[in-house]
């Protein structure tokens, strides 16, 4: 039965792949068809996926949305707005929205899409999509890649400073359907971008969303990416990030998993020159019957370099969440400075964490630590507070805020950490906070 339900599944989601689109992308999108045929679909017999059971997701009868225009009005994505934004991409099932975005006009800043004035002076898309996300072993890489017919692309330009975040905007608005949302990012040699991905729904239904992300961030450049996943409570979020930084080059990661019934995220950062930088914040905040997995794999290759990882789970119902962070220094990666920390919390005695940081050193003279915390929230804390007027509620609420305030805060964007703030607090039932 198991093998029937993943073969309707696995055929299901390659029975309409995308057609339209320049002779490389047909050549793509065919070579990632005949992978995704041969690959087999994850289960919790591979090590990689134990803890995390996609049987529900393979039970699901997914179907393309139709191709109709969606018609959703502009004041319905108000609640997902970023004022600061300069750009923004608005992708709706998949589909992208002219209407609905503001590619910007700005100097060495170029917001389009594949086929939206993507292509700017020599910068040609086709040359870096599908190479830090190859469709080689990953099953749901290629069927996104076999589905690819356009993705949001953004290009900063050599020296390039973008004065605000480029907001990319996913929207969900049609249940029992699959999509593959695909983004690019390539951040010349010395310039600044701050990028905002986002990826909501209009509605509380089921559907899938298979998104695959792209960041090359060139010598001595940096790259501030924050990922906010806030789908509906019965959708299913499988996603990867793979990110080459280049000499010299910064990458900083703010990634969020609050919705979804089931969500994957892997992220996948390899050094591609010496005396690189990462900073990678993660923070899973879920509860009901949800499921919140994270992978991520720091790939030092060259020597200099140095990573801070820092992951927080706040978990309550019967929730589950994962964390799975590998660290490798490779032979010759010499002076790493590496660090990895994951800490949970678990706010009632159904919730569930698995936690498994990993270390893989080959090289000698290198400095690299990890941990990892499991633990509820401190009965005297909680006591302290009652007695001072609180109920339980606002008490658990204040607590559990101050537990994820850390991560939140250290996001770039005043508009979305105010938000964040106010959605930590509600998870225990809190007050409204000023």
């Amino acid at each position: 039965m198991q093998v029937q339900q993943t073969r309707s599944f696995l055929d299901g989601l390659l029975a309409t792949p995308a057609t339209e689109g320049a002779g490389w992308l047909k050549t793509l999108r065919a070579e990632a068809l005949e992978r995704a045929n041969v690959l087999s679909v994850p289960s919790t017999r591979d090590e990689d996926w134990r803890f995390t059971d996609l049987t529900p997701l393979y039970r699901t009868a997914l179907g393309t949305p139709d191709g109709a225009v969606p018609v959703v009005p502009a004041d319905a994505l108000s609640p997902f707005a970023v004022p600061e934004a300069v750009a923004i991409l608005v992708f709706i099932d998949g589909q992208f929205q002219p209407a609905l975005s503001h590619l910007g006009g700005h100097d060495g800043l170029s917001v389009g899409t594949l086929s939206h004035g993507a292509r700017q002076g020599e910068f040609d898309p086709a040359a870096w999509v599908a190479r830090a996300a190859p469709v080689a072993d990953d099953l749901f890489v290629a069927v996104n890649t076999a589905h690819l017919q356009d993705a949001a692309v953004i290009h900063a330009a050599r020296n390039a400073v973008a004065p605000g975040p480029v907001h990319c905007l996913f929207v969900s608005s049609q249940c029992e359907v699959a999509t593959h949302p695909r983004l690019l990012v390539v951040a010349e040699t010395g310039s600044d971008l701050l990028l905002v991905e986002d990826h909501v729904a209009l509605h509380e239904d089921s559907y899938c969303v298979n998104a695959v992300g792209e960041v090359y961030v060139g010598a001595n450049a940096r790259v501030r990416h924050v990922r906010l996943q806030r789908e509906s409570r019965s959708a299913f979020h499988i996603a990867t990030t793979a990110v080459h930084v280049a000499r010299d080059g910064q990458y900083a990661s703010n990634a969020l998993a609050m919705g979804a019934r089931i969500s994957r995220h892997n992220l996948h950062v390899r050094q591609d020159g010496p005396g690189t930088r990462f900073e990678i914040d993660g923070l899973a905040m879920i509860g009901g019957r949800q499921l919140a997995d994270t992978h991520s794999f720091v790939d030092h290759a060259q020597p200099d370099g140095s990573s801070r990882q820092q992951h927080k789970c706040v978990v309550s119902g019967g929730a589950h969440a994962v964390f799975n962070g590998r660290i490798l220094v490779r032979e010759g990666a010499q002076r790493t400075d590496s660090a990895q920390e994951s800490r949970n919390l678990l706010l009632s005695p159904r919730a569930q964490v698995d936690t498994k940081p990993q270390l893989e050193i080959f090289a000698d003279d290198v400095k690299c630590a990890h941990g990892a915390t499991v633990g509820q929230l401190e009965a005297e804390e909680v006591f302290y507070l009652r007695s001072r007027g609180l109920p339980e509620p606002v008490a658990q609420g204040l607590l559990t805020y101050g537990f994820a305030a850390d991560i939140v805060d250290r996001i770039p964007v005043r508009s979305i950490v105010a938000g964040l703030r106010q959605a930590i607090v509600n998870h225990t039932g809190g007050p409204a906070l000023g």
